[in-house]
């Protein structure tokens, strides 16, 4: 009788690893993201970059604020209880242009910052 249930929290716990697992392929490519935006490197080498950290299934959007870029990245959590239940998590990464403040030496160095929830 305590089977189900045994095998109802072994399903929540691995869809938890999976979930924890998403979470930090998503902050690192948001990360990676930031930084290679800038950098100043193409829309497209962004996007194949985050793709690469996060998992073909992630997405990206960029925004610009000033000489600030920030970058989310989104995805869903797989597995079988991932796809039952929308569980999309996120992930924020900015950083200052470096090639916003190039006429002073030493301006425009890299600084990331990203926070994850989930929604």
């Amino acid at each position: 009788m305590a089977l189900p249930a045994v095998v109802a929290l072994l399903a929540m716990l691995l869809a938890a690893a999976a979930a924890g697992m998403t979470q930090l392929r998503i902050e690192e490519g948001a990360r990676a993201g930031a930084r290679a935006l800038a950098r100043g490197d193409s829309p497209a080498a962004v996007e194949g970059t985050v793709r690469t950290l996060a998992g073909g299934s992630a997405s990206a959007s960029v925004a610009a604020d000033g000489e600030w870029l920030s970058i989310t990245v989104s995805d869903r959590v797989p597995g079988p209880l991932g796809s039952a239940i929308p569980w999309t998590l996120t992930a924020r990464a900015s950083a200052r242009s470096e090639t916003a403040g190039s006429e002073t030496a030493g301006s425009g160095t890299a600084g990331g910052s990203a926070a994850g929830g989930g929604s």
